[in-house]
């Protein structure tokens, strides 16, 4: 092998052997009293239960779609396929184990001040964000190395995004079910804290930060980190230009690179606001990200304008990260307007809060969407008017976007570290109120979990991004690929051609459907563990009293059963959407599903996302203004119990349903000869 396709590989490994080190960090650090150590693993062994439950169910399905898919397809793509299937499992598996054993070691320190509960929070998650999106990398240069027409691969990005999406949903259904159950009778109707351990539910909401936030986040970041790096492979196919293939492989070692080192430089000294060292990483790696990919671009691949257009697309995309963060922070940070003005209207009741919420939420996605759209324009533009004599400048236009998204994503080792501290303080948070340690420890994890969620939405606005630009880049493979499996005939793609305008309302109305049904899901399962609360403290007076001890188990039990029953719905829609109008109307109204799924599933999950987090911070600005169990409290608390469905559910779900939707459709589009030509 060269050096450009050794490159990928160095840095994979050296950011396993960088994560290693951190886990032997932690694992040294002291996990507090027999007490703290036992309710942790309560935790570990409820998440664990989950997980195992979850995967005895989509393990054989899994199998059985990689028998299918190498079977009826191409044996590569079942490969791929079982590939992306695995690793992504593992990536939701590794990120669980991490934060449950960081989680009670920061409870731990909490007493020692800021500094050195934020340096244990950061860096378990510092743990995930390094191992996962090395083992996406590694994953895909190997795959791509082995089978050097990506099209033969694509099975990978299906593995990647329906596993992740089972985890998503199922993770997303429990955490929310628990969390709505744990607050509606606890903090509203009892009127007893957050994480009190009288509450029955408590160990369920502390399983489901890990199982949703956790585990969700880590294959939700594996799967768009292979879907964005596939979907530029697939377009440097298209263009025929050997020299281009390996630019999208190199920008994930140059952000795998940039990630290490963001990570190392981040202290635990002098610490006094948490933000401050979460920015000043990504910052330097962002830097060294846009350096090294100058380095490998003009060493590499060549010195041309051609060239240097494409260095700039990946400019964009770095750029695009910090925007996306500074759009999504001011929208749903305790310290910016917009969250200070949802916890001033809890001052007029609970119709008040919910709308102003709603409002801001809504007007988060005009700042998101213009970010988007300049960052389309830009990378276009320029890839396009650098197109060498003699080639297609659309193709090296979508290119360039492609390059933008696989930018933005080789940043996912530091973004996926500056985000994966959240559960882990919201955990500590929980074992701190479990065991009493103290209202000072509880400031400190609140601080930290308060930032936690601000980063939570930034990741998952990134997440949302990448997935538009990849979705977009997907899209143009799809036409050129149908029009390969399609010759004799000329596919049609204008909006005069009914099969577009009824694929575009089609997928326009897929992702309403499923968020529909998410939040339905996660209603129904939060309902069975409230009557399980209001059970336990009926049947038993003493638990309230702090005299006999509740069954926690069987609201873990009751949280797994139902949001595993609550998975399956929008999974099919996702899965059977683009099959089954391909095969009645044909590749055109396919193409047209996917746009409308687009436009309408980014639109929705940044305002789901947004709006679920900022009513989550007004409850939490309004305790740190000491307002804990007042009637403006109380109302912000029903707050976040709306948003907790809508930030931590349905809106993450969304991103991955585009990306599954463009995959499926690319690797199925052999069989989409329409029944019924219009």
């Amino acid at each position: 092998m060269e050096l450009p396709e050794i490159l990928p590989f160095v840095a994979g490994i050296a950011s396993f052997l960088v994560a290693g080190g951190l886990v032997v960090w932690i694992t040294k650090q002291p996990p507090g009293t027999q007490e703290m150590i036992n309710i942790s693993n309560a935790v570990k062994e409820g998440a664990g239960a989950f997980l195992k439950r979850e995967m005895k169910i989509i393990v054989p399905v899994a199998i059985a779609l990689s028998v299918i898919i190498g079977a009826f397809l191409q044996p590569s793509n079942g490969l791929a396929f079982a590939v992306g299937a695995t690793l992504s499992a593992v990536a939701g598996v590794i990120s669980l184990k991490i934060t449950v054993k960081a989680a009670v070691r920061a409870a731990n320190l909490s007493g020692s001040g800021l500094g050195k509960t934020f340096a244990m929070a950061f860096r378990g998650g510092a743990t995930v964000g390094l191992a996962v999106p090395a083992m996406a990398l590694l994953a895909i240069t190997s795959l791509y190395l082995i089978y050097p027409d990506p099209i033969t691969i694509a099975g990978v990005g299906i593995g990647a995004s329906l596993i992740a999406l089972f985890i998503r949903i199922g993770g997303g259904i429990f955490t929310k079910a628990a969390d709505m159950g744990a607050d509606l009778v606890g903090k509203v109707e009892v009127n007893i804290p957050e994480d009190d351990p009288r509450n029955p539910a408590t160990i369920a909401d502390n399983v489901g930060d890990n199982v949703g936030d956790a585990a969700g986040m880590g294959s939700d970041v594996y799967e768009s980190y292979i879907v964005t790096i596939l979907a530029a492979l697939l377009i440097a196919a298209l263009i025929g230009a050997p020299n281009f293939f390996l630019y999208p492989i190199l920008i994930g070692s140059s952000g795998m690179i940039a990630s290490i080192i963001g990570v190392v430089i981040v202290g635990s000294k002098n610490i006094t606001d948490v933000m401050k060292p979460l920015n000043r990483s990504f910052y330097v790696s962002a830097t060294i990200a846009i350096g090294l990919n100058y380095v490998f671009i003009t060493q590499f691949i060549g010195d041309s304008m051609a060239s240097y257009a494409l260095f700039g697309s990946t400019v964009i995309g770095v750029i695009l990260v910090p925007v996306i963060q500074k759009i999504t922070d001011y929208y749903t940070s305790y310290k910016q307007k917009p969250v200070r003005e949802i916890a001033d209207s809890a001052r007029w009741g609970y119709a008040s809060l919910t709308l102003m919420g709603i409002i801001k939420g809504m007007q988060s996605t005009g700042p998101f969407m213009i970010a988007l759209v300049v960052a389309i324009i830009i990378s276009y533009s320029l890839a396009s008017l650098a197109t060498p004599a003699g080639e297609d400048p659309v193709l090296y236009g979508i290119f360039g976007t492609a390059l933008t998204a696989m930018a933005m994503l080789s940043l996912a080792g530091i973004v996926l570290s500056i985000d994966a501290f959240g559960p882990i303080a919201d955990n500590a948070g929980g074992i701190v109120e479990m065991t009493g340690m103290g209202e000072e420890n509880r400031k400190v994890t609140d601080e930290i979990d308060a930032v936690g969620n601000t980063t939570k939405a930034v990741t998952k606005g990134f997440a949302i991004a990448s997935a538009g630009l990849a979705a977009l880049a997907m899209l143009q493979a799809f036409q050129f690929e149908a029009a390969h499996v399609f010759s004799n005939i000329t596919l049609d793609y204008s909006l005069t051609n009914p099969a577009i305008i009824v694929g575009l309302l089609i997928g326009g109305l897929i992702p309403f459907i499923i968020t529909g049904q998410l939040i339905n899901g996660v209603s129904r399962a939060a309902g069975k563990m409230v009557d399980e609360v209001r059970r336990q403290f009926k049947a038993d007076p003493g638990i309230l009293l702090g005299k006999s001890k509740p069954d926690y188990a069987k609201c873990v039990d009751i949280a797994t059963v139902a949001s595993i029953r609550e998975l399956w719905k929008p999974a099919l829609v996702a899965i059977t959407a683009p099959i089954i109008l391909g095969l009645l109307l044909g590749p055109t109204a396919v193409a047209g599903l996917l746009m409308g799924s687009v436009v309408t599933g980014i639109l929705l999950a940044y305002h789901l996302a947004n709006t679920g987090g900022a009513w989550d911070n007004a409850k939490k600005l309004v305790e740190m203004k000491g307002e804990k169990g007042s009637e403006i409290h109380k109302v912000t608390v029903v707050g976040d119990i709306i948003g907790d469905p809508y930030k931590d559910t349905a809106g993450p779900a969304l991103n991955t349903v585009i990306k599954l939707l463009n995959t499926i459709a690319i690797v199925f589009v052999a069989a989409f000869v329409a029944i019924i030509p219009i």
